[in-house]
């Protein structure tokens, strides 16, 4: 019967905060680089397949940092739809963000090497907003 009440419990305990991750430090020509598919629609389907095999997992499938192996994580994996986030990083610097990494997001590089698909998937990130 304890057993059974300690588990009642903890089911009911609050989940410790996620810590925030620091400010991103991108270096200057990722600040400057540009999306050379900015806007295409149609690279947004292809963004959406690889945004689902490489990011859902932590990010969630609608960008809200919900996904299965977020809990795992010690920072917060961001909501990714959020307006005032979305607002804060121009494609260069979410191409940075996603595919070189830092900490606990890993890096891309070597996992997403085609360039489309990339910035397909940075569409994709814009779209869920």
């Amino acid at each position: 019967m304890m057993a059974f009440l300690a588990i009642v419990l903890i089911s009911f305990t609050p989940l410790q905060e996620k810590k925030k991750g620091g400010p991103w430090q991108i270096p200057a020509e990722y600040k400057a680089k540009k999306n050379p598919h900015a806007d295409d629609e149609a690279l947004v389907r292809l963004g959406r397949a690889g945004y689902g095999r490489h990011c859902r997992s932590c990010h969630g499938r609608t960008g809200l940092g919900d996904g299965p192996m977020a809990a795992q994580l010690e920072t917060d994996a961001g909501d990714l739809s959020d307006a005032t986030w979305q607002a804060k990083f121009n494609d260069g610097e979410l191409y940075y963000m996603s595919f070189i990494g830092r900490d606990e997001m890993p890096n891309f590089e070597d996992k997403i090497t085609d360039e489309e698909e990339r910035w397909a998937i940075i569409n994709f990130i814009r779209s869920l907003k």
